[in-house]
């Protein structure tokens, strides 16, 4: 995806400004991930929850339009026309915004060895919304 570091913020600052962008959208279950030392992809994941595609569209656009207005060029998003799943690249931060169906299918928390919200949640969350 990225083949070249983004000009910008990097580090704490960057994963400060992906959470608290998410939190202003009203995203759900945000987990963070530290990669430090366990790739070269990036040094945190963010895994978030959208309550339809709509919402994760949304604040996968707000993401973008807020990292830009922090100072973070090139800034790649992939999953938009369908908005079950987006990868917004912030370089350093890499955020997944789920459908919390998609999320649940997918579990990519496990495979950093990380608990992502519990399945009571996430049938909760779904009655909630039927």
């Amino acid at each position: 995806m990225q083949t070249q570091p983004l000009a910008g913020p990097r580090g704490q600052e960057l994963l400060d400004a992906v959470t608290a962008s998410l939190e202003d959208d009203k995203a759900q279950d945000i987990v963070v991930i530290d990669l430090a030392g366990k790739s070269d992809i990036a040094d945190h994941l963010v895994i978030a929850t959208g309550t339809s595609q709509r919402h994760v569209g949304a604040i996968a656009d707000h993401l973008r339009e807020n990292l830009k207005k922090i100072g973070c060029q090139g800034v790649a998003v992939e999953g938009m026309p369908q908005a079950d799943w987006v990868l917004v690249d912030g370089g350093d931060v890499i955020a997944h915004l789920f459908r919390a169906e998609v999320r649940e299918f997918y579990n990519i928390e496990k495979m950093w060895g990380v608990d992502g919200p519990s399945k009571r949640a996430l049938e909760a969350d779904r009655a909630a919304r039927d």
